[in-house]
């Protein structure tokens, strides 16, 4: 039996799909993944987060990732206790290893994060228990 072969395909705006693994406090919008083509090694979409927001804990399991931020400022959190953090600026590019736990937050109080993320295989979305309140997040700090 042949296998066949994956199709090219131009994914428009309005065919994204929402449908897809998400996290409390951050969207993910999928372009090229296994709902929108014939992916099968990489996920390819948006991350927004609305303006003060911030992900719940969470990790991409085997999936690495990488990502560059379109617009906004961002905070990614991690090390114990989430104590940790790094801030990204617009046009900045990261690279999130496997089963890394990490919170992602937008700095901005008024306007919307957005991050392009690609991962592969697949969007892996493991959410981990969040903490009640983290005595060290301000939105804008």
């Amino acid at each position: 039996m042949t296998e066949l072969q994956p199709t090219f395909r131009v994914i428009r705006a309005n065919e994204t799909s929402l449908d897809t693994q998400q996290s409390p406090g951050a969207q993910r919008m999928a372009a090229v993944s296994a709902t929108t083509t014939d992916a099968k090694r990489i996920w390819f979409g948006r991350v927004t987060n609305e303006p003060g927001m911030r992900s719940v804990p969470h990790h991409h399991g085997e999936a690495e990732t990488a990502g560059y931020v379109v617009n906004g400022r961002m905070r990614i959190y991690h090390g114990e206790g989430f104590k940790e953090y790094v801030d990204l600026d617009e046009g900045d590019f990261v690279y999130l290893p496997p089963y890394f736990p990490h919170i992602e937050a937008n700095l901005s109080d008024t306007a919307e994060l957005v991050l392009l993320a690609a991962r592969t295989p697949d969007n892996i979305v493991e959410n981990l228990d969040d903490p009640d309140q983290l005595d060290h997040w301000h939105p804008t700090q």
